[in-house]
């Protein structure tokens, strides 16, 4: 007769219940799954063979059966029903046909269903670690080798508990009591070796203690790794839509004119695409990662749209779609992988951009790749105050949103604590992460987030217990910290503690004094954390710093370049301001390229020659002067250019960027220069302030002529070198100074031609400010030549390098307008210039080509 499906399935767990543990581990031993034979076999012949239905079936009656003896025999096991739960996979919405069909069964049992506490799956993980590290986990990160090192200690107390149960068969015959789970319930402890080894009892706790560690950091590293996966399912998403909106012109509405076949087989094979990732993030987030994907692609879609409307070249850089998947809880501005939905410029206004922004790390390297030729950069502009200043309001406005929602949800009757232990074991966290190997445990075991939660829930807010956290959290970031700051640090935190010790007990707001210990304290110490999480960032990278200068660096801001635009393939559409850069470069590169070429052929005959002349309306010339010193980038200097495509493109490029009157703005600027804003908007400064100074000692120059045409060319340069000095210091001092006080210097720097009545001085201060002011127009003909010679020099130099031959070209250029003394100030600049053209090129030369 025929045995019903449930009865079958049922005698068959009984026969196997019935197996003594000694012949489980024997079924299991004989499948040959240990530490040798796994590291000896390919990864695919091991992932088969784990795959296997004896394989499966053997190590989950092993594992059943452990966990049975282990309830009998150990009363104070760890409690990882937290950790388990990560395991389950995320309620997933049931289809409507399964529902029906599912209904009709009868429920087998009324208790809730509830995880095995040695998962079938993980412990077999454990040995694919061990074996195969690099096709297992994506990265070698800290948390990737604290799981190798705990699934291999597992592995081995695993192993040593097979091999504890299988030495003792000899004894286990002459105790036919042993045979029957009755019997083995009884009594806990399997027979030992005659040589005294380790009694099963004693392996077999810690062959559990073993599984909890491996099995925490397996749930970590699980969570870490789904939500990157997650992250690049929704990226992949985003991206066929984006593509199929683009490639089938589709309009608000969803609809298209003119969808040829073509465009409808791309609607129906991005449509099948996006069906198969909804699956994976549907298996591997549930509902809630089908929301977020939901969200990404309408987000995306909406930028799309609005950025068409704009006259825009792309919605937005496709690869750069993220999804929300944590909250920064300390309040701080999101670092490269999380996206922000506005930066702002150093003009103070408002761009929408998905892109993240640059971290703190890629900021360093790239500093540290520009070396210091660039000292004037860093404090010559107030566009980086302007930043900083609009940062430390975005970030004080989150900081006090976050800490508000804190204090609201801890207040009332039922307080929910829920974001305070989050808090606690971000702490925790934090200085595990920081803290050498030897802390580590000491840190878990002095930071009991289960304890605090049993605290919390039971009512009581008493603060004994989170003061002790505190304390101990306080003390470790003050170990962790560099020795010099100790003292400091030991009185502002004891200052913290005898504050929050003397809180009163119910503030105006109906706020009790432990919630106002908790968030000050918490507040305090996750602060002191962000900080000293800054200066071992900082440590680590400056220790890295001669690597960091090669080809290490170079790779390491690719990456970033990479992961925040995309592949090169795709630049045209996810960097539209480079793009609009290089084409309006290309225009212009022949012919700046032929006149550069046209100079050099000269420059022999212009060094040795008689000082040019520019011609004002009075008719009078502007002598050259002295020649400057030639000293300003050494004797070498950085590098010329050779005429290859993309480093001509670049290099003269960057100077039409530099060399517009309004000021650089962060939207128009390419993206491939963010990094170095600040520095081009420096240099920018520069350009300008060698362009006014020019200006006013040409000025000068004629009007003391006009008014004196009998004054000696000595006494002339005297003047006009005073007033270099005096500009020198006026404009590298004062960010303020205006067409005012440039005048007053043309007037003091004057006093010298000679003794003069009131009214003359009246009159030639009359004659200054108006032409001055006059030849700064962007018409007139004197800032159109003196704006051009300062074109010619910045150009020498970026092109034929900060050595001799660029020093001569930009000498040459500037002797033309009678500025030879600005060559430094252009040669400093220029060097700048080509630093980060040669930086740029070596970073996103792959994606320059594409778009040249």
């Amino acid at each position: 007769m025929e045995i019903p499906l449930e009865e079958g399935a049922l005698k068959e767990r009984t026969a196997k219940s019935q197996k003594t543990t000694h012949a489980l581990v024997q079924a299991y031993d004989a499948l040959g799954i240990n530490e040798k034979s796994v590291k000896s076999m390919p990864f695919e012949e091991l992932a088969m063979s784990m795959e296997s239905a004896a394989a499966l079936g053997a190590t989950k009656s092993l594992l059943d059966r452990l966990e049975k003896r282990l309830i009998v025999c150990s009363s104070t096991a760890e409690n990882i029903d937290h950790l388990l739960k990560r395991l389950v996979c995320p309620t997933r919405k049931t289809p409507q046909s399964r529902t029906r069909v599912a209904a009709k069964r009868p429920a087998r049992t009324s208790e809730p269903s509830r995880s095995s506490r040695y998962s079938l799956r993980v412990v077999l993980c454990a040995y694919m670690i061990l074996a195969h590290p690099d096709d297992v986990l994506s990265g070698q990160g800290e948390q990737e080798k604290l799981l190798m090192e705990s699934a291999a200690n597992f592995v081995r107390e695993f192993e040593l508990l097979v091999k504890t149960v299988l030495e003792g068969p000899g004894r286990a015959s002459r105790q036919p009591s042993l045979d029957t789970d009755a019997a083995e319930s009884s009594s806990c402890q399997m027979p030992s070796h005659v040589t005294g080894q380790s009694k099963f009892r004693t392996q077999l706790v810690s062959f559990d203690k073993a599984w909890c560690s491996y099995l925490y950091r397996f749930v970590v590293w699980k969570v870490k790794d789904a939500k990157s996966l997650e992250g690049d399912l929704v990226r992949a998403a985003c991206k066929l839509e984006l593509s199929m909106m683009q490639t089938c012109k589709l309009t608000s509405d969803g609809q298209s004119q003119d969808l040829t076949h073509d465009m409808t087989a791309i609607q129906k094979q991005v449509t099948d695409d996006q069906k198969l990732l909804r699956e994976k993030v549907q298996h591997l987030s549930g509902d809630a990662g089908i929301e977020r994907m939901n969200s990404a692609l309408s987000d995306m879609r909406s930028k799309f749209f609005e950025a068409k409307e704009n006259g825009s070249p792309l919605a937005t850089p496709v690869a750069n779609v993220s999804t929300p998947l944590s909250i920064n809880p300390s309040g701080q501005l999101p670092p490269a992988d999380v996206n922000v939905s506005s930066k702002t410029d150093a003009g103070g206004s408002s761009s929408t951009s998905p892109v993240s922004l640059p971290t703190d790390n890629e900021q360093m390297v790239n500093e540290m790749l520009h070396e210091n030729g660039d000292a004037f950069a860093v404090n010559s502009d107030d566009a980086s105050t302007i930043v900083k200043d609009f940062q430390a309001r975005v970030r004080e406005t989150m900081e006090k949103a976050f800490w508000d929602v804190v204090t609201d949800s801890m207040k009332g009757d039922k307080p929910d604590y829920s974001q305070l232990i989050n808090l606690v074991k971000e702490v925790r966290d934090s200085l595990h992460d920081l803290a050498p190997k030897g802390w580590k445990e000491e840190i878990l075991g002095n930071i009991d987030v289960e304890i605090l939660t049993q605290v919390l829930e039971s009512g009581s807010q008493d603060t004994q217990y989170l003061g002790q956290i505190m304390h101990y959290s306080l003390d470790m970031v003050r170990k962790l910290s560099a020795a010099v700051k100790e003292d400091e640090m030991k009185k502002s935190h004891d200052k913290l503690l005898s504050e929050l010790a003397a809180s009163s007990e119910v503030n105006g707001n109906g706020v009790s004094s432990f919630v106002i210990a908790v968030i000050k304290g918490l507040r305090f110490t996750l602060e002191e954390i962000k900080e000293l999480q800054a200066e071992v960032s900082k440590a680590r990278i400056q220790m890295m710093q001669p690597m960091i200068t090669g080809s290490a660096g170079v790779e390491y801001l690719q990456k970033a370049f990479g992961d925040r635009y995309g592949p090169p393939a795709s630049a045209s559409a996810s960097l539209p301001a480079t793009l609009q850069w290089i084409s309006a470069s290309k225009n212009m590169v022949d012919a700046e390229w032929s006149e550069h070429l046209g100079s050099l052929s000269v420059l022999p005959a212009a060094d040795h020659a008689q000082p040019l002349v520019t011609v004002l309306r009075a008719g009078h010339g502007a002598p050259g002067g002295q020649t400057a010193s030639l000293s300003a980038a050494g004797s070498s200097g950085l590098p010329e250019c050779t005429g290859e495509k993309v480093d001509k493109l670049v290099r003269i490029g960057l100077l039409q960027l530099i060399g517009g009157m309004e000021g650089l703005q962060l939207q128009s600027t390419p993206e491939s220069f963010h990094l170095n804003f600040m520095r081009l908007r420096a240099v920018q400064g520069q350009f300008q302030g060698v362009t006014v100074m020019a200006t006013s000692m040409l000025v000068l120059r004629q009007v003391l002529m006009s008014e004196n045409p009998k004054i000696t060319p000595l006494e002339l340069e005297n003047i006009i070198s005073e007033l270099f000095g005096t500009l020198v210091k006026l404009l590298d001092n004062s960010g303020e100074a205006g067409t005012e006080e440039i005048v007053e210097a043309m007037m003091s720097s004057s006093a010298s031609a000679g003794t003069a009545s009131d009214e003359k001085i009246q009159s030639r201060r009359q004659i200054i400010a108006r032409v001055f002011l006059k030849s700064l127009q962007a018409d007139d003909v004197v800032f159109k030549k003196v704006s051009r010679a300062v074109h010619c020099a910045f150009r020498g130099v970026v092109l034929g390098g900060s050595g001799p031959k660029g020093q001569k070209l930009a000498e040459a250029a500037l002797r033309r307008v009678g500025a030879g003394k600005l060559v430094d100030r252009v040669v400093k600049a220029a060097d700048v210039l080509i630093r980060v053209a040669t930086v740029s090129e070596k970073v996103h030369g792959p994606w320059y080509k594409a778009l040249a």
